[in-house]
């Protein structure tokens, strides 16, 4: 059977065929009961649609030689914060009472992009920062440094690829966001993410909906690849096999 690392564009493309075909039937199922609006509300906040990404990265862990034993999804993905007491990831690797892995995994589709970019953005840096101060503090029982990761995933369309204004009523904004479109906030978002090192690695990728059956996908910045991202995943968990 094809190693999947080396047929990542393949497998990447099953699950973004996957999320679109999730979320129409989810769409379709509120529908039925004769409330569009709840639909469209049920494809926002309904997180199967996400089980194609979650799947691959518990694959590639996996095959990296991790057992399926210490990988974790669905189930038992809390883990202790600092400024709460748990959080729930999407994806976790423990093994021999060490942390290995979490993953977080979003999505946005319009036409709200504003509000939710700020919700997602306020999130994964809420996120990190509580994982890592439980970290400092001891909550995973080592020093081993887990892989911290985040993949995001955008609605590639005309709202989303438009120019934002910017308010500035008191100081300038910084100049990579002046007239930046939300699907270039986001990239410049996820980057950002790693350069800070508030996560290990992060990609982005954007789809159009019209083009759901087939599964293709874009990748907008190359250190944002999903490649490099698998790379840096199975490499991180390849230390504890």
């Amino acid at each position: 059977m094809p190693k999947i690392i080396d047929n990542l564009g393949i497998y990447l493309s099953k699950a973004v065929a996957y999320y679109w075909q999730t979320r129409q039937l989810q769409i379709e199922k509120q529908s039925t009961k004769g409330n569009k609006d709840s639909g469209l509300r049920s494809a926002v906040t309904g997180g199967a649609q996400m089980n194609g990404f979650i799947d691959l990265f518990c694959n590639l862990v996996i095959e990296a030689g991790i057992e399926s034993k210490y990988v974790f999804k669905k189930k038992a993905l809390e883990l202790p914060g600092f400024f709460r007491p748990t959080k729930e990831w999407d994806l976790l690797v423990v093994k021999d009472n060490q942390l290995l892995v979490a993953i977080e995994a979003k999505s946005q589709v319009g036409p709200s992009f504003g509000n939710n970019f700020n919700n997602r953005t306020e999130e994964a840096l809420g996120s990190a920062l509580d994982l890592w101060t439980a970290f400092r503090d001891g909550a995973f029982k080592g020093g081993i440094q887990p892989f911290l990761g985040y993949f995001f995933m955008l609605e590639n369309c005309k709202k989303s690829q438009s120019p934002v204004r910017v308010n500035e009523p008191h100081f300038k904004v910084f100049p990579e966001f002046i007239d930046a479109s939300y699907l270039k906030r986001y990239e410049l978002f996820c980057r950002k993410l790693v350069h800070e090192r508030h996560y290990t690695s992060a990609s982005f990728i954007t789809s159009e909906s019209s083009n759901s059956e087939k599964g293709i996908f874009q990748e907008p910045a190359q250190d944002l690849s999903f490649a490099l991202f698998a790379k840096t995943l199975i490499s991180h968990v390849g230390m504890f096999i």
